[in-house]
């Protein structure tokens, strides 16, 4: 809808999406769907508004992971992967569908396949209505793989786009009449002690989920191809994300420097590694997604 995986830039309508998941569900199996299991992450595993709304569906059961310090999800797949086995070992179903591209979750699908029942992968089509983000190793442990309709996307996932500032909104940041706004000089910051400690620009490229500059080992990526779709992918991501984020989200993102959010941080890596068809990508070509994130964004308003 896109053309990234950027969760914060689509609306899903999560009631007529789980309705056709069920229909096509039964469709693959031939059977009559017990359930639906949706898992997702919550602080302090409460869920907000709209997981409580998808929560109270008809056949759904909500699975709520929760969020560790560095903003990344924790329990999620361990929660899909227990549920998958728990249910294959108690009999429970013949078949299960699993909406998933995780490399985490291939033990337990063969896990769960030891006890007699059939695991197929429902991927989200990519625009060449192709799988998109999908874990070779998962791809082959399953019993298969099947696409989720286009229809299905089409009817129930939309863009997201902020209106532009509206010219009262405009006016109210320009300074007043006679009172320019004046960058301060080092000797005005050195006056204002460390608490007005300047923000060093981002030269070094943090990773969301360690925090702490990765170890760049030589690839053998062509360079040339390399630079074009992390280009690609980087300028992909940054439009979805502006067009899609409030004024807050958008403040939040440059504070932040030179962390990257989870959830862009997770569209990037996810998009570029679509993009290059390998699932887990080096540390070299991730370092270099991520530098090129923060130049990219400051070269492009």
């Amino acid at each position: 809808m896109t053309g990234t995986s950027l969760r914060s830039g689509i609306h899903v309508g999560y009631a007529p999406l789980i309705d056709a998941l069920v229909r096509q569900a039964e469709r693959i199996s031939e059977l009559s769907v017990l359930r639906v299991h949706w898992y997702d992450s919550a602080k302090d595993g409460v869920p907000d508004l709209q997981q409580q709304r998808i929560g109270e569906l008809p056949k759904v059961k909500l699975r709520l992971g929760r969020f560790g310090m560095d903003g990344q999800q924790k329990g999620v797949d361990l929660r899909i992967g227990l549920d998958l086995v728990t249910h294959a070992r108690n009999g429970a179903a013949d078949v299960f569908i699993l909406v998933s591209g995780d490399d985490d979750l291939t033990e337990a699908v063969e896990e769960a396949q030891a006890h007699g029942v059939q695991v197929i992968l429902l991927a989200v089509p990519s625009k060449e209505n192709k799988p998109h983000g999908i874990s070779r190793h998962l791809i082959r442990a399953a019993d298969g793989i099947e696409i989720l309709s286009p229809e299905t996307v089409d009817q129930t996932v939309a863009k997201v786009e902020m209106p532009p500032p509206s010219v009262s909104q405009l006016v109210a940041v320009v300074p007043p009449a006679g009172k320019p706004q004046v960058r301060p000089t080092p000797r005005d910051l050195a006056e204002l002690g460390s608490s007005a400690a300047v923000r060093p620009s981002p030269v070094i490229v943090y990773s969301a989920t360690t925090g702490r500059e990765p170890q760049v080992t030589p690839g053998y990526e062509d360079p040339v191809e390399l630079a074009e779709q992390i280009d690609s992918v980087v300028m992909n991501v940054l439009t979805a994300f502006r067009k899609s984020a409030t004024a807050e989200a958008l403040a939040e993102l440059e504070d932040g420097k030179p962390s990257i959010p989870r959830d862009i941080d997770k569209a990037l890596l996810t998009d570029l590694s679509d993009r290059r068809g390998e699932f887990d990508l080096s540390e070299n070509v991730r370092h270099k997604l991520r530098a090129q994130f923060w130049k990219k964004y400051d070269e492009v308003p």
